[in-house]
């Protein structure tokens, strides 16, 4: 399993020959001119909530390979009326798809599309393939819910916000890392913006004081499970 860094909470995931986007956010983002939307690969984009900066490139890369979408009700049957390919989904279901088992979990924040259009309640997601599982949190608060995810998946990665104002900080994500029962984090949703930026260096100091690695990637760096 292949994981790469686009920046924001865009990921890339390479599974059983499939390729993955979660939340594409890419034209929007100064920090990812580098990465041409345009060639990117995807048979599946997952989208944990509606906001502007999940969901601004689902569209032309939809288009692009005529990819399913993959939300909750609200998100998947608003772009499934716009005649893209869709797979809706809601709190606590699982769908077995070709590249392994995805499980749409709870999240705590909001989900709006930028045209004002209810974007359903947000979520994260558990994927199992290739005899790893990952956990993607979304844009969340710390949350108690968490604590059930290992009940039923043992992780290999957690993928979680830690830019703090609009989602959980450095100090409530090793909380997470805890709740979820995974040492091995991949810190997204933070630097975009100025609401959002924080210390590296601070960052991981925390969560190697944690017992827990951090993993900061560059914008289009990849690692592999």
């Amino acid at each position: 399993m292949k994981i790469t860094f686009y920046g924001h909470s865009t990921i890339g995931i390479e599974v059983s020959g499939k390729h993955i986007i979660i939340d594409p956010f890419i034209t929007g983002n100064e920090k990812a001119s580098h990465i041409d939307v345009n060639t990117m690969k995807a048979d599946y984009i997952l989208v944990t909530h509606a906001h502007f900066d999940h969901i601004q490139d689902v569209e032309v890369i939809a288009k692009n390979n005529n990819a399913v979408i993959v939300s909750n009700w609200e998100i998947a049957t608003y772009f499934g009326n716009k005649g893209f390919q869709y797979h809706p989904m809601n709190h606590g279901g699982s769908w077995q798809f070709d590249f392994g088992k995805v499980k749409y979990v709870a999240a705590v924040h909001s989900s709006s599309f930028p045209d004002g259009t209810y974007g359903g309640n947000p979520g994260g997601f558990v994927i199992e393939g290739e005899h790893k599982n990952i956990y993607i949190s979304g844009d969340t608060a710390l949350t108690m819910d968490m604590k059930l995810i290992p009940m039923r998946t043992k992780l290999d990665l957690a993928i979680l916000p830690i830019g703090n104002c609009f989602t959980m900080d450095v100090d409530d994500a090793i909380l997470a890392a805890d709740f979820v029962e995974c040492d091995k984090i991949l810190g997204c949703h933070f630097d975009t913006f100025g609401f959002i930026v924080i210390n590296h260096d601070d960052a991981k100091k925390k969560f190697f004081d944690a017992g827990k690695d951090l993993m900061l990637l560059e914008i289009g760096e990849s690692i592999k499970l």
